[in-house]
């Protein structure tokens, strides 16, 4: 029963309450604002928003706008520079986990020398330690899937070597996160399936982790339960701010899950798959091999599948084999049950340079499974996922 606990992020909560960014104190008094050059982020006139409201509260600001939907090592070199020069003294992730994570790699290399290789402790990684703290990082999510405003983890590519690695450190918490969902009302339908089922399996993988924690059950079963109830509904009316503020919730508390136990090799594939495919979107790539991974599993713990299965479901007399039955009805409702690799362009050939890239660069996520992946279970979830 021995665990640790430690989430030093300070959580604004609800429909909103950005608005609270114009009154809280701040860490810093000037913010390098990082984003993606999505249409709707300009459109929707939400950078002049958040500059704003920290001009309201004493603080001048900047854009960085270049971060991809896989963020690579090269952006948050560029950026970290630009940080730098321009005496930003905090940075704002504003978006998806691509954004917060790009945030957060930015804070660190705009404070510590070298690149953020010198600090990834897996793959090609160096393994340096921190020897400057990161710059403060406020996590402003607009999309409800990665948790990445509570977790220290952030997912970055290197892209010399195609290594998507996740990379975490209790300095790159966030200092304070805005979760607000009416900025979460216009996502399209299939970003916020991909991103609610990105969410589920985060709180499914450490439940079944060998690593999970009795804190950490208890946020992953909620949230399970949360998404069994409520992703449905705001996939089918995004406009839905009640079920959206659950999702919300949902996604927020699986990356509790993350920071206090980890995922497993369902990401470590996941990201390989993107590391060699940048516009593939995380969660569809998760998508694509989860019936077939979650079926891995089952024999192993069944104990804790009708946990889920109960949490998913919410009938509390659900066996184990429910948990894969619901996952297969959820997808179908969601839209997202017939994703196709062959339509981001993968070829059946590249599955043998997913499985490798996956095992020799995250390969720590194996071993905390219930039951370690071989090479050759791997190879049958993408061959029986392939279409």
């Amino acid at each position: 029963m021995r665990h640790e606990f430690y989430i030093p992020t300070k959580m604004y909560f609800g429909a909103g309450c950005l608005e609270k960014l114009g009154t809280v104190e701040l860490p810093g008094k000037k913010a390098m604002i990082v984003t993606t050059p999505d249409a709707w982020i300009k459109e929707g006139g939400y950078v002049d928003r958040i500059q704003e409201l920290l001009r309201k509260n004493g603080a001048d600001s900047m854009l960085y706008d270049k971060v991809h939907p896989n963020p690579g090592k090269r952006q948050v070199t560029e950026a970290a520079e630009l940080c730098r020069r321009e005496q930003c003294d905090m940075v704002i992730g504003f978006g998806g986990g691509s954004s917060i994570d790009s945030a957060k790699s930015i804070a660190l290399v705009s404070t510590n020398e070298g690149d953020l290789w010198d600090y990834v402790v897996t793959g090609s990684g160096r393994g340096n330690k921190i020897k400057n703290r990161p710059l403060p990082i406020i996590a402003i999510p607009t999309t409800a899937g990665t948790g990445s405003e509570v977790n220290p983890w952030v997912v970055i590519t290197k892209e010399e070597t195609n290594e998507k690695l996740g990379f975490g450190s209790e300095e790159l918490f966030a200092s304070m996160a805005f979760v607000d969902a009416e900025l979460m009302v216009s996502v399209p339908r299939t970003l916020t399936a991909f991103q609610g089922f990105d969410a589920l399996f985060h709180a499914m993988e450490g439940y079944i982790a060998n690593v999970a924690t009795p804190i950490s059950d208890m946020f992953a079963l909620k949230s399970i339960s949360l998404l069994g109830e409520n992703l449905i509904k705001v996939v089918q009316d995004g406009k839905d701010l009640d079920a959206r503020e659950k999702v919300a919730m949902a996604s927020s508390y699986s990356g509790i899950v993350e920071a206090i136990s980890n995922c497993t090799s369902n990401h470590s594939i996941g990201q390989a798959m993107g590391a060699y495919h940048d516009d593939l979107p995380h969660g569809a790539a998760l998508l694509m091999i989860a019936d077939e991974y979650f079926a891995s599993f089952v024999d192993v713990i069944p104990e804790r599948y009708r946990d889920m299965a109960r949490a998913l479901t919410g009938d509390p007399d659900a066996d184990e084999n429910a948990l894969l039955t619901r996952l297969k009805e959820m997808e179908k409702a969601c839209g997202v049950n017939e994703l196709r690799m062959s339509d981001y362009g993968i070829r059946e050939s590249e599955l043998e340079v997913f499985c490798t890239n996956a095992m020799e660069y995250a390969g720590e996520l194996f071993e905390i499974e219930p039951r370690p992946l071989t090479k050759e279970r791997v190879m049958e979830i993408l061959h029986k996922s392939y279409r």
